[in-house]
């Protein structure tokens, strides 16, 4: 199983096969998740490094216990507490790192394209676990490895991604991922939320969900991501949930066996029905958990074995 790629930092990079070797390689990690002893040692010796400049649980939960079942040697740096906030830049962390000689280095950092700098500053495999608004790679195929299992295919679906497209890199991962594997992409949400731009990218742009969810295979909510915005985007979260959060009513304009994907955390009666997101027949949200980290050692895994054979 081939992957030519020194690091992970988004989904552009990656080619049709690139995406498909590392979900079939994840497909057998889901197997070895789900075993009493799940136990592996494709990075037994390799030091993996988690800096997350963003608060998150589920991200950098995953990706620790990811390289722990890999049998990583893995540490966290509390990056709110760390010398960034005493004036180092960005850079002068990368050469600090360097000197460690880690392995593979996960990183979440609210500016885009910062993730890009320090992989250019060192030696080690760097994987991207959200930069900005520009790109969430590992949760886009943890969405594609989701849908497949579902589905049974990752081709001329129709994929309706509605809610607060603006500030989510999750949906400009996704948006690039399932472009590539040629389905139907519909955004859908008020235009403060779905700006024009996104049409460039081959995307069918909806302000009603009646219209955008009609017939749709996979119906996939985006939180609200108010820490991130900066003026009135929407009236008031009532009203956004009228116009724009999921229910039993408007998912019924969707395929019969559509189902219903969220990238968490969920703003409960905001994006979604809380009886519709606990719904066993329709809502994937605990598999895509599930997924994630089956994805995260996948991709850690295929990133280890190319610096293996370029060394």
């Amino acid at each position: 199983m081939s992957f030519a790629h020194r690091h992970l930092l988004g989904i552009e990079q990656l080619s049709q096969s690139d995406i498909t070797a590392i979900l079939d390689l994840a497909e057998k990690y889901v197997e070895l998740n789900r075993q009493s002893l799940k136990h592996a040692d494709e990075l037994a010796g390799l030091t993996q490094i988690n800096m997350f400049f963003e608060n998150s649980t589920r991200t950098q939960a995953s990706f620790e216990l990811a390289g722990k079942r890999l049998g990583a040697d893995v540490m966290n740096m509390a990056m709110q507490a760390s010398s960034i906030k005493k004036g180092e830049t960005l850079i002068d962390t990368a050469m600090t790192l360097n000197a460690m000689h880690p392995d593979l280095l996960v990183v979440r950092h609210p500016q885009s394209g910062a993730v890009d700098l320090l992989a250019q500053k060192v030696n080690c495999a760097v994987l991207n676990a959200g930069d900005g608004r520009h790109e969430h790679p590992t949760q886009a195929l943890l969405d594609a490895l989701t849908i497949r299992r579902a589905k049974g295919r990752l081709h001329r679906l129709t994929v309706a991604i509605c809610g607060d497209v603006a500030h989510s890199r999750v949906a400009r991962s996704n948006l690039i991922l399932l472009g590539k594997m040629e389905n139907r992409i519909r955004l859908i949400g008020p235009p403060t939320l779905v700006p024009g731009h996104f049409a460039e990218l081959g995307a069918e742009l909806y302000e009603d969900m009646s219209e955008g969810l009609k017939d749709a295979d996979v119906v996939m909510m985006l939180r609200l991501q108010k820490e991130r915005m900066d003026g009135g985007f929407i009236p008031s979260e009532r009203e956004y949930y009228h116009r724009y959060g999921l229910d039993a009513a408007k998912l019924a304009l969707a395929k019969p066996d559509a189902i219903v994907m969220h990238p968490g955390p969920m703003n409960r009666g905001v994006e979604i029905d809380g009886t519709l997101a606990d719904d066993i027949n329709r809502s994937v949200i605990q598999e895509q958990v599930e997924m994630g980290v089956a994805v995260r050692m996948a991709a850690m895994d295929l990133l280890a074995r190319h610096h293996r054979e370029a060394a």
